[in-house]
């Protein structure tokens, strides 16, 4: 019958399920578990760790094979039997973070922390991406008063004189819309693309009582239409999608399109304001400064002649993807730095000078901006310099009589928009000199090119490279991060005079041990035996640089003789930038390797070099840029411990944590909104709050405004060389050296090489930032008070007393 059959197909199908887990058939167990798991709910709790294992099983299968689509089908599936599984819904935000949707990916952390609180994956997850998922600007600009009020003030002015149909395009937190709402706009409508914003912004709307007053549409508005998504034309149209450097949020394209579909006609005398359109902003004007800056430069180009004993002319001409000039889609055409707070400041070369004048009242004016003529300025330079950069700021007009400057000297929320040179050679400014800058808005971003230099008055310009009528330079391109590590000169001769030891005592070993050293092993090279300058000779030293990105020390460590280094760089131009060098510095050929171009499966990058031969040295890469510890890095030692031979060693072999206790209320800022009093009344700290992290991250400490409540003390060792040292957590007790608040704890690391030689990621010379845990209950201490800090292996912080 019927009813023997159902509970006999479901016996059969968990049974079959069961078995092919077992024959790690995890296609067809996951199809069989669907089944059983929709005829009979009732086993959920029995098969749900099998459910979940198998799933994962099969997901990393799908990724592997590139069948994306199945990927989050079966998700989906899962998810529509264990909706509010945390361990599911974590597991598929990892799987969208890979896959670059990092808003969708931070939103599943988000609610899988909603779940389950202390779930400490989802939490680090959660706390790794969640700048991408609320971007830290949101904290500074609703904690920026003057600026709130000056808009809720050009709104209110708005309203009231006769603007009473409103759209916020890119409403964020909602605050813009409410205000025109609170100052009786019949209709408001507000759209907002990023997900999580959308419904950030619609809880913060009905908390302040405006749910069915203020329509919120998830889009762009570049698709909206009249009436589908709005019942007509409004009267204004409110917005703040501007970035740094003005237009790259795509506030042309969007007013355009508004202009055009949105807004009711530009005002006119003979109508009423109400039967007219307007925009707030009305407009902005853009300044622009010439700038010698060592922090930039160092960044962006190549600065240094020689690095680690390595002649660096033959590398070609190296740069950052920051071009104005260049057509490859891989380019940015600026940076964004807050020029008052870069380590080591900047030198005005020139007056600051006015470069664009906008007005988006105007909608001829802003469709003709992309195909205006390019214009030059030609800028007379009063002070002596190395031209490194033209910084650009704007002046946003609100309406006629209010402003909103981002300039470098303003007390801002905003950053400046940085142009580099891009000259492969220091090019210096002095006064007399006239700096000759083309400016234009090809594909609706601001561009500004340094193109020459005319001197003494004459005619005859010197051409900064930045064109060139031969055709395009050929150069290779590396990240700001990659640029400044290169530029690092300290620490590339830290890693010179460690290797160089270390090899010392490895051929010193094997003279006295003579040829049975390797424990009696027949050495096989990982490639067949070279001829050459390697041949013959004593087995090599087998070295591994498992570096993130663009890196040089396999190729310092093959120029040390006797060495065969293979180097993780990935990209084939990197590649072909370190075959230059090694050609250039006498390295043999057969001396540097590529090791991922050798390893079948880039996960498992730490592995033998051959099946008898291990590593004289592994060196790992330890501290990301951000200033955090790299995820899993302790795993990677202990592999790689296994991985070395006799003497051998990992670089570096230990890192140790120093931090100290500040009083800043910068960072208070920049990490929460501090009450309902900067946000004009309306509650929204404690919804945007939720996105709040406790370790900020990208922190240029030498500038940081803050008192120092401490000295430097040491919080944490990490031992790679050796595992019976380490520990998950410890306490600390820091004494306050002066009385104030608490609000943070910034750290940095001493990466020790060895016993005698170490660096600092908090240095002049380092391409690493510092990182800080932000304390969002300041503690409040007396000089000489004791704080205990219990530290985690994770470097996440906090005060027990």
């Amino acid at each position: 019958s019927a009813s023997q059959a159902f509970p006999e197909l479901v016996s059969r199908s968990l049974e079959s399920a069961q078995q092919c887990l077992f024959n790690q058939d995890y296609g067809t167990a996951f199809v069989h578990y669907l089944l059983v798991l929709n005829l009979a709910p009732v086993l959920k709790d029995f098969a749900s760790e099998s459910f979940r294992f198998t799933l994962f099983k099969w997901a990393d299968e799908l990724d592997s094979l590139g069948r994306i689509q199945d990927l989050f089908d079966c998700y989906e599936q899962a998810l529509e039997l264990f909706p509010t599984d945390e361990v599911i819904i974590n597991s598929m935000g990892e799987h969208l973070f890979r896959m670059g949707f990092r808003d969708e990916a931070a939103g599943h952390f988000h609610k899988a922390l909603k779940l389950k609180p202390d779930y400490p994956e989802a939490k680090e997850n959660f706390y790794r991406v969640a700048n991408w998922l609320v971007e830290r600007w949101h904290f500074l600009m609703l904690n920026d008063r003057r600026r709130n009020h000056k808009y809720q003030q050009a709104i209110q002015k708005a309203v009231e004189g006769g603007c009473n149909t409103v759209l916020d395009i890119g409403t964020g937190t909602g605050i813009l819309g409410m205000c025109a709402k609170k100052a009786g706009a019949s209709e408001v409508s507000a759209c907002e693309l990023s997900k999580t914003m959308y419904e950030l912004a619609c809880e913060v709307v009905t908390a302040n009582g405006m749910n069915g007053r203020i329509k919120i549409l998830h889009m762009k508005s570049l698709e909206m239409e009249v009436p589908k998504d709005i019942p007509k034309r409004v009267s204004l149209v409110v917005t703040e999608t501007v970035d740094a450097g003005l237009f790259g949020e795509g506030i042309i394209e969007s007013l355009i399109h508004a202009w055009n579909h949105l807004l009711l006609p530009p005002q006119d005398p003979s109508r009423p304001p109400s039967q007219t359109g307007r925009v707030i902003p009305a407009g902005a004007t853009v300044f622009g400064m010439a700038v010698q800056c060592l922090e930039i430069r160092r960044h962006h180009r190549l600065c240094v002649s020689e690095v680690g004993g390595l002649a660096t002319a033959a590398a070609g001409e190296l740069h950052s993807p920051v071009s104005c000039s260049s057509e490859d889609d891989s380019t940015e055409p600026y940076t964004t730095e807050r020029l008052s707070r870069l380590p080591g400041g900047y030198t005005p070369l020139t007056e600051p000078f006015n470069a664009l004048d906008i007005d988006f009242n105007n909608v001829q004016e802003l469709e003709g901006l992309c195909s205006r003529e390019v214009s030059r300025v030609r800028l007379p330079v009063t002070g002596e310099g190395l031209l490194d950069a033209l910084a650009v700021w704007f002046q946003l007009h609100l309406d006629q009589e209010s402003s909103l400057s981002t300039g470098p000297k303003e007390d801002t929320c905003w950053e400046q928009a940085i142009y580099p040179v891009q000259t492969p050679h220091n090019f210096p400014l002095r006064p007399g000199d006239e700096l000759i800058v083309e400016i234009s808005c090809r594909d609706a971003y601001l561009r500004l090119c340094s193109v020459a230099v005319a001197r003494d008055g004459r005619d005859a310009l010197a051409c900064l490279g930045t064109e060139q009528s031969s055709g395009p330079r050929d150069y290779t391109m590396l990240e700001c991060a990659e640029m400044a590590l290169l530029n690092n000169q300290p620490y590339h001769d830290s890693f010179r005079r460690a290797l160089a030891k270390l090899i010392t005592n490895l051929k010193d070993a094997c003279s006295v041990q003579g040829p049975s050293q390797g424990e009696g092993l027949e050495v096989m090279p990982l490639t067949d035996p070279p001829s050459g300058p390697m041949d013959p000779g004593p087995d090599p030293f087998y070295v591994l640089d498992v570096s993130e990105g663009f890196s040089v020390l396999s190729l310092m460590a093959a120029s040390q003789g006797q060495v065969k280094a293979y180097s993780s760089v990935e990209k084939t131009q990197h590649q072909a930038v370190l075959r230059r060098l090694a050609r250039a510095n006498g390295v043999p050929e057969e001396a540097l390797e590529f090791w991922l171009n050798q390893v079948e499966d880039e996960q498992a990058v730490l592995q033998r070099p051959s099946r008898e031969k291990l590593w004289s040295a592994i060196i790992l890469d330890c501290v990301e840029t951000c200033g955090l510890v790299r995820q899993k890095l302790m795993e990677k030692a202990t592999l790689a411990r296994c991985l070395l031979e006799d003497g051998g060693q990992i670089f570096p072999e230990r890192i140790v944590v120093y931090g100290m206790l500040v009083e800043s209320d910068t960072l208070l800022l920049e990490s929460a909104v501090q009450g309902q009093e900067p946000t004009l009344g309306f509650n929204i700290a404690p919804f945007i709050n939720q996105f709040t992290v406790p370790v900020h991250v990208f922190l240029d400490l030498s500038t940081l405004q803050c008192r120092h409540l401490s000295d430097s003390v040491e919080l944490f060792i990490l031992d790679l060389m050796n595992t019976n040292a380490n520990y998950t957590n410890r306490d600390v007790k820091v004494q306050a050296s002066a009385s104030g608040r608490v609000t943070a704890v910034p750290f940095w690391y001493q990466i020790h090489l060895n016993e005698e030689i170490s660096v600092s990621t908090f240095n002049q010379d380092s391409h690493w930032k510092q990182a800080a845990v932000v304390l969002h209950q300041p503690l409040a201490v007396r000089k000489g008070d004791w704080v205990r800090l219990a530290v985690t292996l994770t470097c996440i912080l906090s005060p027990k007393s």
